[in-house]
């Protein structure tokens, strides 16, 4: 039975205050009656003895102080959670959003959720294949894995994203496997992208969207995750699939976690932020990964834009602390017009040696890989030299470098957005490019590969 109060005493912003309460709890869902009959939808984001702080969903705008009823309704925010929530779209309140039914709910999850008990963890080690060469083969993706991409404005993470969700897949696997895609604080034309690119690439039959629009209410930004996440978790540890979440934009989430935070009078952290930004990402990225005993396993890409593309931003740098490891998106490569433009100098999957080499991609990925990395970075060096200096000013050597540099930008890096290569086919470019360094110099890979690859394809 839920309990109403008419002792609002305050509205602030998108908060209103209601006094002389009993028995409310934090998170709690409320229901607001406008003086017209009307209801709006809340959550308790703070309660005292007496007193509790209402966020609501759709705006104060029009409540009357002393008309408002306010009721408590004794529960969170859950999600109904069945096998047919798979291939529908929902908006970032869970309500369908491509015109179809109700969900007939087996269960109803709260969102709020909780991180896996580190004890429970299982090492995450299988590989998961996305079919872009810059991931597969100098960042791997490993199934229970953490793995954030950072962008800045106007870089392509949005298509990426929607490439990886279509192709991705676990090498060699024959299980079940699901995307479930999440995106906060996008346009209109954003989510028809989305929509329209999942359904007909027929991605949408193995996936669940939940979409928060810029028009729409921030509170929702902040559920939209956490609905993302627990529809992984039944999924996943449930009906024993492996699941691939993608949510973009963190940006937009951690700026709607700050206008919150900035209405409630809470003491700013850095750039007004508030100080547990940490607390509450992580409260979301550990709901990741794998539990021993179970079949099932999430693997999570949080998508955030950089502001200024300032990788030492607060939602860039707590993020990068609490996962393991970044894929960097480059404005330089962008402008050169290469797609997808991964920077793979500063990205880093810091589990890829569990998931790659033999019996999960290939003997020779992880020489392949180290060797790769060090010649393009030998070869940026010899650009900037050039640069400065002439290309005239470069050894043989070094024009060699620098060829593989450019090979590596246009021949591996670039593919088509809709080119799902193998990792056996990156290796084989990768092998295609080191063919243009002289083998005394490839010392990052054992002889027998070097006997193996770089002879006998090139004879």
């Amino acid at each position: 039975m839920y309990k109403e109060y008419l002792t609002v005493s305050n509205i602030v912003g998108p908060l209103l205050i209601v006094e002389k309460i009993r028995e409310v709890k934090y998170g709690e869902l409320v229901e607001i009656e406008t003086a017209a009959g009307l209801l709006r939808r809340g959550t308790v984001l703070d309660v005292s003895t007496e007193r509790a702080v209402v966020q609501v969903f759709e705006g104060t705008v029009g409540l009357d102080v002393d008309r408002s009823r306010v009721r408590f309704l004794g529960r969170s925010q859950t999600l109904g959670v069945s096998e047919e929530i798979i291939g529908r779209v929902f908006d970032g309140s869970g309500r369908p959003k491509d015109g179809g039914p109700q969900i007939i709910a087996k269960k109803q999850l709260e969102i709020s959720g909780n991180p896996i008990n580190p004890d429970a963890r299982d090492y995450p080690s299988e590989f998961i294949e996305t079919g872009i060469s810059s991931i597969d083969g100098m960042n791997p993706l490993v199934r229970g894995q953490k793995l954030p991409l950072f962008s800045g404005s106007g870089l392509p993470h949005a298509r990426i994203a929607a490439q990886i969700a279509r192709q991705a897949k676990v090498l060699g696997k024959k299980e079940k496997f699901a995307v479930v895609f999440g995106a906060m604080g996008i346009t209109f034309e954003e989510a028809n992208f989305f929509i329209e690119d999942f359904r007909n690439t027929g991605a949408l039959e193995r996936a669940v969207l939940f979409l928060n629009l810029a028009n729409e209410p921030p509170i929702e930004r902040i559920a939209t995750p956490r609905l993302a996440l627990t529809c992984a978790e039944y999924l996943a540890f449930e009906l024993d699939m492996h699941v691939l979440v993608i949510l973009v934009d963190m940006t937009f989430y951690a700026e709607a976690l700050r206008e919150i935070s900035a209405a409630r009078k809470e003491i700013p952290g850095r750039r007004g932020y508030p100080g547990y930004l940490y607390t509450d990402l992580a409260s979301m990225y550990e709901r990741a990964g794998r539990i021993k005993g179970k079949t099932g396993s999430i693997t999570l890409i949080p998508i955030l834009t950089m502001p200024e593309d300032d990788k030492t931003h607060p939602i860039a740098d707590l993020t990068g602390y609490i996962t393991e490891g970044q894929i960097m998106l480059s404005r330089e490569l962008h402008r050169k017009g290469i797609y997808p433009p991964i920077d793979v100098l500063p990205s880093l999957s810091r589990l890829k040696d569990k998931g790659i080499g033999a019996g999960k991609t290939r003997e020779d990925h992880a020489d392949v890989l180290n060797q790769i990395f060090a010649c393009y970075a030998r070869g940026k060096e010899a650009r900037e030299l050039a640069l400065i200096l002439g290309e005239a000013s470069l050894s043989d050597l070094d024009k060699l470098y620098l060829e593989f540099s450019d090979a590596f930008e246009t021949e591996f890096v670039r593919q088509s957005e809709f080119d799902a290569r193998s990792v056996i086919e990156t290796l084989e470019i990768g092998w295609r490019l080191l063919r243009l360094i002289p083998r005394a110099e490839l010392k990052r890979i054992r002889l027998e590969y070097l006997d193996r690859y770089y002879y006998e394809r090139n004879k």
